[in-house]
């Protein structure tokens, strides 16, 4: 299995890029924090404290329990993609006998072969960030001027066996669609569009849904003093209902379509019909795809948002120390200190993001490669296609957009209610609308350029070959 591993990454290389960059934005993120951990651990005794901050030590953990969090979301996507591209040979495999322990030997194979090659370039990525950020948080008194970043493998190793332990998770989910079915049935699967949700699916989603809800009670509950805690609380709560929506993602986004499909109908009768036809009669992998972009919104709208209310929180009590005569000054240091760190927390949810936003919409795409040659052979132009995706792209970035959209205002809400005492947060105009606006530049991007290469080529020959190469 391991020689079948390895060949299937030198025969699709391209298969297995979300992969790779998933992995090595998660070692290079676990080695950074690892790193600064290891740097506060050793540091030789008598080193004074920061002036400010919570400490380094709380910063590495807390960032990174939420990077790996992420981290295990986006590997599960991108492998999922993986292995959907391979999903004919893997069930060629079961066909010829193979059972499904050597498919998921053969799987975990694979993680473990595109997680040794990313190593290295992520462990020197980790070890020059670690390095930047804490020269960083010194020039903010954030942490005592004598710490360095230590030498030392062990911030590596455990950054390689975090990597391990989520990529061999995320094999052990995504083998499941090839190992579950028979044989037989197994051929097939790649090839139809999942029926209507399943039941299960749905309890799950609302089981979950229910959990977040609790966590955004929980932290909407907070005291006001209590500002981290309430914003670790409110973000955690934004992961879980993330979670959730991937589990009703099909249901949430055919709702959202067949409201915004009807005035692109009257705009656009022959594109806007074809592009919603399009997108509504596929909701799994319409889901599929608003669900990074929601991700990326929703984390990036949450984050933001909740640096400008407790901005707003802190000018509040500066005031109200000055009208104590206790002075503005430490106050105003500490927001200063908390913005910052949002900013850089914000910065590294993004990568994750966009990671995942950009390795979906690419996969989707090439994935489409045999429709896009069936509807050149029923007389469609390229450039009827291309605007046909042009407006799918649209749709998918505003879908995605508004779901991310409820779950940021569900969370800064909580928060608010902490922070500030309303459930109404101060809400950047002009930084949500940057957000949405990458969401569009990431979608279009995203979707037309692979379509570019998808509608290339003989369309009998694709038909005929599966779409694949």
């Amino acid at each position: 299995m391991p020689a079948v591993a390895l060949g299937q990454l030198r025969r699709r290389p391209a298969a297995f890029a979300g992969l790779a960059a998933a992995q090595l934005l998660a070692l290079a993120t676990v080695t950074l924090f690892g790193s600064l951990l290891a740097a506060d651990l050793t540091a030789p005794a008598g080193t004074p404290r920061a002036a400010t901050g919570p400490g380094v030590t709380i910063i590495a953990v807390g960032f990174g329990e939420i990077a790996v969090l992420v981290a295990f979301f986006v590997v599960v996507n991108a492998l999922g993609f993986a292995l959907r591209q391979q999903h004919r040979e893997l069930a060629l495999l079961r066909a010829a006998a193979a059972t499904p322990r050597q498919i998921r030997r053969l799987v975990r194979g694979e993680v473990l072969a595109t997680t040794l090659l990313v190593a290295p370039p992520g462990w020197a990525l980790g070890h020059l960030a670690a390095e930047r950020f804490l020269t960083a948080l010194q020039r903010r008194d954030m942490a005592a001027p004598a710490l360095t970043v230590p030498g030392s493998p062990l911030p590596a190793l455990a950054a390689l066996a975090a990597a391990l332990l989520v990529g061999l998770a995320a094999s052990a989910v995504g083998a499941r669609r090839i190992t579950r079915p028979a044989p037989a049935a197994a051929l097939t699967v790649s090839s139809a569009e999942p029926g209507r949700t399943g039941v299960a699916r749905l309890f799950a989603g609302v089981a979950v849904l229910a959990g977040g809800g609790l966590l955004l009670r929980l932290a909407a509950t907070r005291p006001a003093a209590q500002l981290d805690k309430a914003g670790q609380a409110a973000l955690l709560g934004t992961l879980v209902l993330l979670v959730a929506l991937a589990l009703l993602g099909p249901l949430a986004a055919r709702l959202l379509v067949a409201g915004l499909g009807a005035p692109l109908r009257t705009a656009a009768p022959r594109t806007g019909w074809l592009a919603d036809a399009n997108l509504r009669g596929h909701a799994h992998r319409l889901a599929a795809a608003v669900v990074p972009v929601a991700l990326l919104t929703g984390l990036s709208g949450t984050m933001t948002i909740m640096t400008t209310t407790a901005e707003r929180a802190a000018e509040r009590a500066t005031a109200h120390a000055a009208e104590l005569a206790n002075g503005p000054a430490a106050s105003s240091v500490t927001s200063a200190s908390d913005v910052w760190l949002r900013q850089a927390e914000l910065a590294m949810l993004v990568c994750f993001a966009a990671v995942a936003t950009v390795n979906t919409l690419v996969a989707l795409t090439v994935d489409r490669r045999r429709e896009f040659a069936l509807l050149r052979l029923a007389g469609a132009t390229r450039r009827r296609l291309l605007a046909v995706l042009g407006v799918e792209a649209v749709l998918t970035a505003v879908v995605g957009v508004l779901l991310g959209a409820g779950v940021a205002a569900a969370a800064s809400a909580a928060f608010s209610a902490a922070v500030i005492g309303t459930a109404v947060p101060a809400i950047p105009a002009a930084a949500c609308g940057w957000i949405a606006a990458g969401a569009l530049v990431l979608t279009l991007p995203g979707i037309l350029l692979p379509a570019l290469w998808a509608t290339t080529g003989p369309a009998a020959s694709l038909v005929a070959g599966g779409g694949r190469d």
